[in-house]
């Protein structure tokens, strides 16, 4: 009997080559330094390659110790050309008489999934429809050169800067909502032209990092509203969330922030991040080549259209006294962050703060993603409002799968899940605004009674 890990390690055989785990000895595998995971019964050693992984190290490390199928083929669109960076990776399989899926998950609702996964391929619904993608990019490109016929022709008074405002918030928010597809490998078939448009839009349309969203995005799909995996729920000690985080806080007498006013610091947070710092929601980056303009009074254009920019320069250089920039900058700026602020957290945080936010429980891809995603109810003004982000949970269980598509595969969805009890929630948008208020003040008073009393 030859060893397929370390000496001694009696839960390892391997016949003619080929080693076979347990899962017992592969759920050791998951440290920093040493990274196993399961893909189709195939167990594989990524320590090494995890620096290298496109998706950022973190993201594959979430998933060490565990059977990784289900988010593998979430994530990629081409799995089998995936295969060939793993194929060096491969140290063995699943011993035979050992499950496919591990930790007691039900091994029939993961079937069933992954059935449902291959009827949605089968129906195309991955595949994207060039028309609605060129059509939304049309209307983000057209709200641009509104802006910019308008100051052009209607000069910079009050009124004109705040429907300059309203315009330009409204097409940075629907740009966000297009990188996101391009960085989800939805829109196009190979991976490729999608980060090269991905880098295009959130770069040239948003001033923001691709590397930086990628690694960040791609870890809270793997593992929403995980404690130390998602940092979306990395508050930094300005919100405590769910249920066990503020009573380990509270017991622990830690208290950075009152958190029982959270839910009304909320606001406040968000409105002086809108105004302190330039998209705040976003990091900037250094190599993107349309960042921002800067003139020679050091205030950075008001948006990311060159035409745009080169129109208030213009004005700027003919201005003999109170510059038409700063004038224009100091009003639309602020008024175009704080917008787009609240429009951006809102909707990304009405599927996720008031659900399940805990530490890993293990759980199946499934169920996973439905105990920390809800929906919100399909219209035409709240597809697109959200960017379709109201279908979060077929996004969860598809990532790669052409928005256009989401409502054609959710009655599949709800099917599955009521079949197996598992709980589909949907809302509408209004009670997902009031929900993100309500989850933050029950968290705050769950902090408050831990501190005062326990």
């Amino acid at each position: 009997m030859g060893k397929g890990g370390e000496k001694g390690e009696e839960s390892v055989e391997c016949k003619t080559q080929i080693c076979f785990y347990t899962w017992e000895e592969i759920q050791k595998h998951n440290l920093r330094t040493d990274k196993w995971l399961v893909i189709e019964r195939k167990v594989y050693n990524v320590t090494k390659w995890a620096n290298r992984h496109p998706g950022g190290q973190r993201v594959i490390s979430h998933c060490a110790g565990e059977d990784a199928t289900d988010a593998f083929q979430a994530f990629h669109i081409n799995p089998t050309l995936v295969q060939k960076f793993l194929k060096p990776l491969l140290i063995g399989e699943l011993a035979p008489g050992e499950p496919s899926q591990d930790r007691d998950k039900n091994s029939q609702l993961v079937e069933d999934f992954r059935t449902l996964r291959k009827t949605a391929e089968d129906m195309n619904l991955f595949r994207a429809n060039p028309l609605f993608f060129s059509l939304y990019l049309a209307h983000i490109i057209a709200m641009e050169a509104l802006a910019w016929l308008m100051v052009s022709y209607f000069g910079t008074g009050w009124i004109t800067t705040l429907i300059l405002a309203c315009i330009l918030a409204t097409s940075q928010a629907q740009a966000g909502w297009l990188q996101h597809d391009f960085g989800h490998l939805s829109v196009f078939k190979k991976s490729s032209w999608n980060h090269i448009v991905h880098k295009f839009v959130i770069g040239h349309l948003k001033g923001a990092s691709a590397n930086w969203w990628n690694h960040r995005h791609f870890q809270h799909h793997a593992k929403p509203n995980i404690f130390k995996k998602d940092p979306d729920v990395n508050m930094l000690h300005v919100f405590v969330l769910g249920d066990t985080q503020p009573i380990e806080y509270g017991k622990k007498k830690l208290k950075y922030l009152p958190y029982n006013h959270q839910h009304e610091y909320f606001f406040l947070t968000r409105i002086l991040l809108s105004f302190l710092i330039p998209h705040s929601h976003m990091l900037p980056d250094p190599n993107t080549f349309m960042h921002f303009l800067i003139t020679p009074s050091r205030v950075p254009q008001a948006t990311f259209f060159p035409a745009y920019g080169e129109e208030l320069r213009k004005r700027y250089r003919e201005s003999s006294s109170l510059s038409v920039l700063n004038l224009t900058a100091r009003k639309l700026t602020p008024m175009g962050r704080f917008l787009e602020s609240h429009w951006f957290v809102w909707v990304t945080q009405m599927n996720h703060i008031p659900m399940e936010i805990d530490c890993e429980k293990h759980k199946d891809w499934l169920s996973s993603q439905l105990a920390a995603t809800c929906n919100i109810e399909q219209s035409f003004f709240n597809d697109w409002f959200t960017g379709h982000l109201n279908f979060q949970i077929e996004h969860h269980l598809f990532p790669t799968m052409p928005r256009h598509n989401f409502w054609k595969v959710k009655p599949l969805v709800k099917s599955l899940c009521a079949k197996y009890g598992v709980q589909y929630e949907e809302k509408s948008l209004g009670k997902a605004f009031v929900d993100i208020i309500g989850s933050l003040k029950k968290s705050g008073d769950l902090w408050l009674d831990a501190y005062l009393h326990k």
